[in-house]
């Protein structure tokens, strides 16, 4: 079943480390985390996809301003698995996968601090850190 956990007035600033620990739930089709200034306004959304119409498993990042998506980057090579064991760690917009590698998605807007942290989907946390 599909979980949210949504965080208003947090204070991530440039450098900050955000982990987020959990497990992908095993009939996962997709969860997202996304960091910004509220729903509307998103400095990086982050969306990992199971079953996409284009390319199956793949891990699409994107801005939001104003409710309006900018353009998707997307990564075909998706190493979350279902029902796996996960940790994200968001250091100004670098996400580690588990298996080690890095994605990079830019700063689009600038912004210095996010004050908004959604986790939602199929995805179960089970820690949240900043440092």
């Amino acid at each position: 079943y599909l979980q949210e956990l949504e965080i208003r007035n947090v204070q991530l600033c440039a450098g900050d480390k955000l982990k987020v620990a959990g497990f992908v739930l095993e009939d996962a089709e997709r969860f997202q985390i996304d960091l910004g200034c509220n729903a509307d306004d998103l400095a990086l959304h982050f969306n990992p996809r199971f079953n996409d119409d284009a390319d199956e498993m793949v891990i699409v990042c994107n801005s939001k301003c104003d409710g309006c998506w900018d353009d998707e980057q997307r990564e075909p090579s998706n190493s979350f698995r279902r029902g796996f064991k996960m940790k994200i760690t968001g250091e100004g917009f670098q996400v580690e996968l588990p298996n080690g590698q890095n994605i990079q998605f830019p700063n689009r807007r600038g912004q210095d601090t996010l004050t908004y942290v959604r986790v939602k989907g199929h995805f179960r946390v089970t820690s949240f850190k900043i440092c």
